[in-house]
């Protein structure tokens, strides 16, 4: 999945636990970390595997469930004691649907489990697949088919969405830029 497929599964799956859970609007500061842990699996392996060869491939340390078990306690008790709580599901939403939105949809049709191995690295090898030779080989090889509309109308319901929960964080990145405006501009 592109890194805006995860962001709205993750932006989706959060909104619903907030208004479940609290009966309120996703807020600024939890929404920076759940777009954090949406992306941090792919912000790790593949500039290790793509770029620099260290890992076999663009999904295995961090999208493993092994590493999963040790960073979401981690953070959750870090969150804890800077007393901002609300960071610790955020991140773990993140990270959990970006792990679950990697399984190919062909597995779920053909029950072949197969190509979720990359879950259990390094217990499991990876299953093979095309990894391009950097980050923006990635990109500049990007393609356009069902899979890929399907994450783009998950982008459009997550816009809508997040329209409809009233664009929380937005005003917070209006002020970033405009205080980055006025530093550059030298007011």
């Amino acid at each position: 999945m592109w890194p805006w497929g995860h962001l709205a599964v993750a932006y989706l799956l959060y909104t619903i636990y907030t208004h479940r859970r609290d009966g309120r609007r996703p807020r600024t500061g939890p929404l920076i970390v759940l777009t954090i842990g949406s992306q941090f699996p792919d912000l790790i392996d593949k500039p290790l595997a793509w770029s620099f060869g260290v890992l076999p491939a663009g999904r295995t340390f961090s999208h493993s469930v092994f590493v999963a078990a040790l960073l979401l306690p981690t953070v959750a008790l870090l969150a804890y004691r800077v007393d901002r709580p609300a960071i610790g599901p955020a991140f773990a939403i993140g990270q959990l649907s970006h792990l679950l939105s990697d399984i190919p949809p062909s597995v779920l049709l053909s029950q072949d489990f197969s190509a979720t191995t990359f879950l259990f690295w390094p217990v499991l090898e990876p299953p093979a697949y095309h990894s391009p030779d950097s980050l923006l080989d990635g990109f500049l090889r990007y393609s356009m088919g069902w899979y890929e509309g399907v994450q783009l109308g998950l982008v459009l319901v997550a816009l809508i969405v997040w329209y409809h929960d009233g664009t929380p964080g937005l005003g917070a990145v209006r002020r970033r830029l405009e205080y980055i405006g006025s530093t550059v501009a030298g007011d």
